[in-house]
Formats: structure tokens, C-alpha cells, sequence
């Protein structure tokens, strides 16, 4: 028998048995390192594929749902107990949308891909209650590998008689099948992470048809750290936050969201599609975005430190062509544009990818599109394309059209030089349903008196430099500003501009035709409530 004794053991032997050591040592070190990696993203809007865009004047093959996956498995091969999240604002924005309620296809690829906790944008409600509703469960009864859903700031206002709607009863029921949850636990490097999820007030202000009510996102986010710090031992508290940092810093929603939580460790900030070079840092709560449509990926490693989370390295990972679409993912895509073709595009004998027209120049980039205070060569067409198409509708009995617009918050995407498919025009003005429950706004036409068309203009002229999204592209007027002047009184000349391109002048009191699409005529009232009533605007009927 063989004894391991220090006289019979060879030198060579201890020496590996110390290495081995060593080596076990090592790994202990690396897996429980005192770091976390967080893959995140936000405001994807269905960009399940490639897209053609406008990047530093040259157009680029971008975006891609499909190539973050390939990303994804890179990073893991990295770091196998990586952290990926998404912080709401997952669909509505390409043709996947058509079969949100059908096939879900959006929460489907995410769990397909590993994503472990998404949250509702403002932009999952554009479905109403019982879209959303059908989406969840469609989802659920998949048996599909399915995100987390937290949901932090949602309740379900009832009637006189204590009753919900049917479809707020049925969005209830779906979320509870689902099931949403306030908060999760995650194990990671033997770190428990908890993740909660809240939506802000300007995206809540965006979801006018979502019939659920969203209580204030700074008390919720108060409560559930509250109840987490006093059930769970937790080593980080990570917020899905759909609120934004849209504005001037600090008063941002996620900066005041940080100072009123400070024990929020990490916020994943979406809704404002905002791209933040480097981490915000309110306190000790680290803030990061990574910008929208799958643009990029967010990467933020951080490291543990005896009184906080501190970030040691972050980037902005560009998607782009040189990234490859993921194997595994793309044919699980491509089954679904087929499910488009079936269920939506065939009523109208179109193909996903059939080309439509060519444009010989470069639109302006989407991610450009309100910046300047100017007139938009692509706002323009989608405002004659609505008058062209209520004519066409209209027929015989068509009423003459005095203005047609379009804010450019909901101008989705651009066009670039070359050919223009199926898929890239309805990227352009992608949102919403109608009554019929087919995708896309429905085209509405109110009227408003000649004062209010001048008011329209002073919304225009002192809006959008502090909100680049309320712009308002309008073809049928021309008005003159001044810039200097003081906020809501800025505009010092309105005109009409007839057929013929002549300029008529606008009687106050007259009722004239306006055409939009249904999301923006649902926010005209709200012009009274941003002007603290200084300005108003009340769509009516032909009869006034």
C-alpha cells in the first residue's frame, strides 16, 4: 500500500497539489469577485430585425434584435452569471406590432434570448387594456421561456358600483396569470439582487387609452424598497424605471427618482430613449440608458465596496452589421414575419420586404427629427399623405381639409437613400389600433376655430424647445416667431396657405378642418393642462 507521507512523496506532486490548490483558490476569487455584469436594454419597439438608417451622414445597416442575441451569448461565454434586463417599451414600432395580441412575439424571442425581467412602457397599453391582455396570455399559453414581468405602480380603477370594466377585468386576470410580480430575487455570484419596476409620470401622460390608473411612481418606488428591506436580505436593489431623463439634469424623473429612493442601487432608465455616455450618479444610485430600437446594447459592470455599488467599466455597444444575427434566433424571427404576411399585410396584397418606391436623397435621421426648429421634409409627406388618404376614403363626399398634422414624437422612424420597403414605411407612423382592432392609428378630423389653429402654432413655437417631441409638423399654415419673446406668446403671424399655395387670412371664430391621426387628437386637450390654462384647445364637431 501506498502511504502520502513526506518521505515517499515525490517533489513533483506537492508541487502540483499546490497548484491545484491555487487554482481552486482562483476560481473562488473570480465567481465571487465582488463585481456584477448588467446587460440592458429598453425602448426596443419590436425592432426584432436589421434596419437601414442614417448614421453620420451615411446609411448603415443597424438595430436588430436579432444580433443583441448573438451579443448576448459573447457576453456570457465572458461572464455565465451575467444580469439582462429590459426596462420597458419592448414592442410597438415595426410590423411584429400586427400580432402583439396574437402571437406575442416580442416576449417570446426576449425569453427565447434570456432576458430575465422586462416591465410595461407606456407603449404596451397602445393596445388598450385588452390588447395587452391577449398579448400576456398569448404569451403565457406558448409554454415559451417567458421574462420576468414586474409591475410596480398599476392599479384598476372601478365604478360607482365597485365593478371593473370587462377589460380591465381582463387585464387583471392575464397579469395574475402571467403572473406580474412587484418585485423578484435573482442570484448572482452569490449576490441576491432584488429588481422592481415603476413607470413615470410623463409616461403615464402617454398612455391616454391604457384605462388602468398609475399611481405616483416616487411613493411606489418608496413602498416596495420598504417591504424588500424589511422581508428580504438583499445586496442590491435594481430599478426598472420607465420614466426617463427627458429635461434639464438634475430635475430629470429617474435623477428626482434617485434622490427621493437612495437606496435604490442601480436604475435602468428607459422612456426617453435617452443615450447617457457615462453613468448618471445621484448619491449612491447609479443611472444608465441606452438609447432605443435596439441601437445598442448597455453593458455596466459593477463593483461591490463596503457602503455602495460603484461602476467599474460601462459601455454602449453599438449594433450594427458588424455584429452577426444570432442562428438560433433568426429563423424563430423569420417564422414570425411570416405570421405577418398571413395575418396582416395579405388584406392588402403586400409582402413584408416588397419594395414601394425609391427616394434618391436621405430623409432626416428619426433620432435628428425635432431637433431644430424647422420645417421636416418627412413630416410634410406624412401630413399630405393623411389628406391624401381622407380624400381617397372620402370620394365624392369629401370636405375640404384646411390643415393636416403630425407631431414629431410620433414620427417612429426615416427614410434613407435607395429603396423603400413594406417594412420601413410602417416603421415611419407605426402606433396605435383602431376600433376594428387593426394596427395603426385610425386618421380622425375635428374642427377648431381659427383661434385655436393660432394657438396650435403657439403650442409649436414655445413647446418644443423644451420638448423636442411635441413639434408640430403642420402643412395648410404658415406662421412667423419670435424666439425671444416670452413662453405662449411667441407667434407673431398665422396665414392660411390655400390649394394653390396663396396666402388667406384666418378669421378667429370660423370653424376649419383639421386631419390628424387619433393618438394626437387625443392629446390636443391636454394643451390646457401644459399651459397651466393659458392656452386651449377643444377638437369639435362640424356643427361646433
Amino acid at each position: 500500500m501506498f502511504f502520502l507521507s513526506g518521505e515517499n512523496f515525490p517533489r513533483i506532486w506537492k508541487r502540483l497539489l499546490f497548484l491545484f490548490v491555487l487554482l481552486s483558490l482562483s476560481f473562488v476569487l473570480v465567481a465571487g469577485d465582488g463585481s456584477l455584469t448588467i446587460l440592458f436594454t429598453h425602448d426596443m419597439h419590436d425592432h426584432l430585425t436589421p434596419s437601414n438608417t442614417l448614421q453620420n451622414g451615411q446609411s448603415m445597416s443597424t438595430y436588430g434584435l436579432t444580433r443583441i442575441a448573438s451579443l448576448v451569448k459573447e457576453e456570457r461565454k465572458k461572464d455565465s452569471e451575467l444580469l439582462l434586463v429590459d426596462a420597458g417599451d419592448y414592442s410597438m414600432g415595426t410590423l411584429f406590432q400586427t400580432i402583439f395580441s396574437t402571437h406575442s412575439p416580442q416576449l417570446r424571442i426576449m425569453g427565447k434570448i434570456g432576458f430575465e425581467a422586462t416591465t410595461l412602457g407606456n407603449h404596451e397599453f397602445d393596445f388598450r387594456a385588452s390588447g395587452l391582455a391577449k398579448s400576456l396570455n398569448t404569451a403565457k399559453a406558448s409554454g415559451d421561456k417567458l421574462p420576468e414581468l414586474l409591475v410596480g405602480n398599476v392599479t384598476f380603477p372601478k365604478d360607482a358600483a365597485g365593478n371593473l370594466t370587462p377589460s380591465l377585468a381582463e387585464l387583471e386576470a392575464a397579469l395574475a396569470n402571467y403572473p406580474a410580480k412587484e418585485y423578484i430575487l435573482l442570484e448572482k455570484k452569490g449576490y441576491t439582487i432584488a429588481l422592481f419596476a415603476v413607470m413615470g409620470k410623463d409616461s403615464a401622460s402617454n398612455a391616454p387609452m391604457a384605462e388602468v390608473t398609475f399611481t405616483d411612481y416616487i411613493e411606489n418606488a418608496r413602498r416596495i424598497v420598504s417591504d424588500i428591506q424589511a422581508n428580504e436580505n438583499v445586496d442590491m436593489i435594481l430599478c426598472l424605471s420607465h420614466s426617463g431623463t427627458e429635461g434639464k439634469s438634475p430635475n430629470t424623473e429617474d435623477e428626482i427618482l434617485a434622490k427621493k429612493v437612495p437606496e435604490i442601487d442601480v436604475i435602468i432608465s428607459g422612456h426617453s430613449h435617452t443615450v447617457i455616455p457615462e453613468p448618471l450618479i445621484v448619491g449612491k444610485t447609479i443611472i444608465v440608458s441606452c438609447g432605443s430600437y435596439t441601437e445598442k446594447l448597455g453593458k455596466l459592470l459593477v463593483e461591490k465596496t463596503d457602503k455602495a455599488w460603484t461602476v467599474g467599466t460601462y459601455q454602449l455597444i453599438d449594433i450594427n452589421d458588424s455584429v452577426p444575427e444570432d442562428r438560433e434566433i433568426l429563423p424563430i424571427v423569420n417564422y414570425f414575419k411570416l405570421i405577418v404576411e398571413r395575418e396582416y399585410l395579405r388584406q392588402y396584397d403586400l409582402g413584408f420586404d416588397e419594395v414601394l418606391a425609391y427616394t434618391p436623397f436621405h430623409f432626416t435621421a428619426s433620432n435628428e427629427i425635432g431637433d431644430e426648429h424647422r420645417e421636416e421634409p418627412l413630416g410634410t409627406l406624412i401630413c399630405d399623405a393623411y389628406r391624401y388618404a381622407v380624400e381617397q376614403a372620402e370620394g365624392d363626399s369629401y370636405e375640404e381639409i384646411t390643415a393636416a398634422l403630425v407631431p414629431s414624437g410620433v414620427v417612429r422612424g426615416s427614410f434613407v437613400k435607395g429603396d423603400i420597403s413594406v417594412a420601413d414605411a410602417f416603421i415611419v407612423s407605426s402606433l396605435g389600433i383602431g376600433k376594428d382592432g387593426i394596427a395603426g392609428y385610425p386618421l380622425i378630423s375635428v374642427y377648431l376655430t381659427g383661434k385655436e389653429l393660432k394657438t396650435m402654432c403657439e403650442v409649436d413655437a414655445s413647446i418644443q424647445p423644451i420638448m423636442s417631441a411635441a413639434q408640430l409638423y403642420i402643412t395648410g399654415l404658415t406662421y412667423t416667431f419670435n424666439p425671444h419673446r416670452l413662453i405662449f406668446n411667441k407667434v407673431t403671424d398665422v396665414a392660411l396657405i390655400n390649394k394653390d399655395g396663396i396666402k388667406e387670412k384666418i378669421d378667429d371664430k370660423k370653424l376649419y378642418r383639421v386631419v390628424t391621426g387619433l393618438y394626437s387628437g387625443q392629446m390636443l386637450p391636454v394643451i390646457n393642462d401644459k399651459s397651466f390654462g393659458i392656452l386651449s384647445v377643444v377638437p369639435k364637431t362640424k356643427d361646433g
